[in-house]
Protein backbone atom coordinates (compact mmCIF):
# COMPACT_ATOMS: atom_id res chain seq x y z
CA UNK A 1 0.00 0.00 0.00
CA UNK A 2 1.32 3.44 -0.97
CA UNK A 3 0.74 6.37 1.37
CA UNK A 4 1.30 10.04 0.61
CA UNK A 5 2.54 12.67 3.06
CA UNK A 6 3.55 16.30 3.04
CA UNK A 7 5.20 16.16 6.47
CA UNK A 8 8.99 15.97 6.27
CA UNK A 9 9.76 15.98 10.01
CA UNK A 10 10.96 12.37 10.11
CA UNK A 11 12.63 12.37 6.68
CA UNK A 12 16.38 11.61 6.77
CA UNK A 13 19.15 11.40 4.19
CA UNK A 14 19.10 7.60 4.49
CA UNK A 15 15.48 7.61 3.24
CA UNK A 16 16.50 9.15 -0.07
CA UNK A 17 18.26 6.32 -1.88
CA UNK A 18 17.48 4.80 -5.25
CA UNK A 19 16.52 8.06 -6.99
CA UNK A 20 18.05 9.96 -9.93
CA UNK A 21 18.84 6.79 -11.86
CA UNK A 22 20.74 7.64 -15.04
CA UNK A 23 21.63 11.16 -13.97
CA UNK A 24 25.25 11.95 -14.90
CA UNK A 25 25.84 13.68 -11.54
CA UNK A 26 22.96 13.08 -9.12
CA UNK A 27 22.55 15.22 -6.02
CA UNK A 28 23.91 13.79 -2.80
CA UNK A 29 21.40 12.63 -0.17
CA UNK A 30 22.28 15.76 1.86
CA UNK A 31 21.55 18.03 -1.12
CA UNK A 32 18.39 16.09 -1.88
CA UNK A 33 17.09 16.50 1.66
CA UNK A 34 18.00 20.20 1.73
CA UNK A 35 16.12 20.78 -1.54
CA UNK A 36 13.01 19.05 -0.23
CA UNK A 37 13.11 20.95 3.06
CA UNK A 38 13.58 24.25 1.21
CA UNK A 39 10.69 23.68 -1.18
CA UNK A 40 7.33 25.42 -1.10
CA UNK A 41 5.45 22.11 -1.32
CA UNK A 42 6.57 18.49 -1.20
CA UNK A 43 4.63 15.27 -1.46
CA UNK A 44 6.36 12.02 -0.49
CA UNK A 45 5.15 8.54 -1.48
CA UNK A 46 5.93 5.70 0.91
CA UNK A 47 5.60 1.96 0.74
CA UNK A 48 5.62 0.98 4.39
CA UNK A 49 8.58 2.97 5.73
CA UNK A 50 10.45 3.29 2.42
CA UNK A 51 10.31 6.51 0.41
CA UNK A 52 9.49 5.37 -3.13
CA UNK A 53 8.68 8.69 -4.79
CA UNK A 54 8.49 12.43 -4.32
CA UNK A 55 7.63 15.66 -6.07
CA UNK A 56 8.64 19.15 -5.03
CA UNK A 57 7.43 22.61 -5.95
CA UNK A 58 9.09 25.98 -5.53
CA UNK A 59 6.91 29.07 -5.60
CA UNK A 60 6.47 32.72 -4.78
CA UNK A 61 3.30 31.62 -2.97
CA UNK A 62 1.23 34.20 -4.82
CA UNK A 63 1.01 33.55 -8.57
CA UNK A 64 3.66 31.18 -9.89
CA UNK A 65 5.28 27.85 -9.14
CA UNK A 66 7.82 25.53 -10.70
CA UNK A 67 8.11 21.75 -10.29
CA UNK A 68 11.79 20.85 -10.56
CA UNK A 69 11.68 17.18 -9.55
CA UNK A 70 9.27 14.28 -9.86
CA UNK A 71 10.96 10.98 -9.11
CA UNK A 72 9.71 7.44 -8.50
CA UNK A 73 12.17 4.65 -7.79
CA UNK A 74 12.42 2.36 -10.84
CA UNK A 75 10.97 -0.70 -9.10
CA UNK A 76 7.80 1.30 -8.28
CA UNK A 77 7.28 2.95 -11.66
CA UNK A 78 4.21 2.12 -13.74
CA UNK A 79 1.91 1.94 -10.70
CA UNK A 80 0.44 5.46 -10.91
CA UNK A 81 2.59 6.84 -8.09
CA UNK A 82 4.05 9.68 -10.16
CA UNK A 83 0.60 10.62 -11.42
CA UNK A 84 -0.76 10.73 -7.87
CA UNK A 85 2.19 12.77 -6.65
CA UNK A 86 1.59 15.29 -9.44
CA UNK A 87 -2.15 15.35 -8.81
CA UNK A 88 -1.58 16.14 -5.15
CA UNK A 89 1.06 18.83 -5.60
CA UNK A 90 -0.86 20.59 -8.40
CA UNK A 91 -4.09 20.47 -6.37
CA UNK A 92 -2.31 22.35 -3.61
CA UNK A 93 -1.41 25.04 -6.17
CA UNK A 94 -4.88 25.44 -7.67
CA UNK A 95 -5.03 29.10 -6.66
CA UNK A 96 -1.83 29.97 -8.55
CA UNK A 97 -1.78 31.48 -12.04
CA UNK A 98 0.92 29.19 -13.41
CA UNK A 99 2.69 25.97 -12.57
CA UNK A 100 5.60 25.21 -14.89
CA UNK A 101 8.13 22.44 -15.28
CA UNK A 102 10.73 21.38 -17.78
CA UNK A 103 11.11 17.85 -19.08
CA UNK A 104 12.71 15.82 -21.82
CA UNK A 105 10.69 15.59 -25.04
CA UNK A 106 9.93 11.91 -24.39
CA UNK A 107 8.04 12.88 -21.21
CA UNK A 108 5.74 15.48 -22.83
CA UNK A 109 2.88 12.99 -23.45
CA UNK A 110 2.95 12.00 -19.77
CA UNK A 111 2.58 15.58 -18.59
CA UNK A 112 0.00 16.38 -21.27
CA UNK A 113 -2.15 13.56 -19.84
CA UNK A 114 -1.97 15.46 -16.55
CA UNK A 115 -3.39 18.59 -18.20
CA UNK A 116 -0.15 20.43 -18.84
CA UNK A 117 0.63 22.25 -22.08
CA UNK A 118 4.00 22.40 -23.83
CA UNK A 119 5.69 25.80 -23.52
CA UNK A 120 8.82 27.32 -25.00
CA UNK A 121 11.48 28.15 -22.48
CA UNK A 122 15.12 28.71 -21.80
CA UNK A 123 17.46 27.84 -18.96
CA UNK A 124 20.99 27.61 -17.66
CA UNK A 125 22.55 24.47 -16.21
CA UNK A 126 25.75 24.47 -14.16
CA UNK A 127 26.45 20.76 -14.01
CA UNK A 128 29.65 21.33 -12.03
CA UNK A 129 27.55 22.21 -8.98
CA UNK A 130 26.44 18.62 -8.57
Amino acid sequence: MITYRTDLDDLAEADLTGFFVGWPAPPSPAQHLAVLRGSYRVVIARSRDDVVGFVNMISDGVLTAFIPWLEVRPEFQGQGIGTELMRRVVAEAARLYSVDLTCDDALRPYYERLGMTALTGMGLRNRTVL
